[in-house]
């Protein structure tokens, strides 16, 4: 029965969606919370042009970090949206 019944991965997924929309987490919210960090990647992005060269490094990679959120965060907005 691989397509019958939630089995493995599929069931640990929604066991997660289930637990998040639980806890009031909503897919609207988490799409917004995603295009917010979009904007706080762009706004780190743009201090690590204004700060020392001994720092760039760092500041530069903390905007590339924040930069990887959105998408998570907006798949587990999609998931819930699917859960609604």
């Amino acid at each position: 029965m691989p397509f019958g019944g939630r089995t493995g991965p599929l069931r640990s997924v929604a066991v997660l969606t289930k637990s998040l929309y639980k806890c009031g987490l909503r897919a609207w919210q988490m799409q917004l919370l995603s295009l917010g960090s979009i904007g706080l990647c762009i706004g780190l992005w743009i201090r690590a042009k204004t700060v020392d060269q001994d720092e760039r490094g760092n500041a530069e990679r903390r905007a590339l970090f924040v930069g990887l959120w959105p998408p998570t965060i907006w798949l587990i907005g999609d998931s819930l949206g699917r859960h609604e």
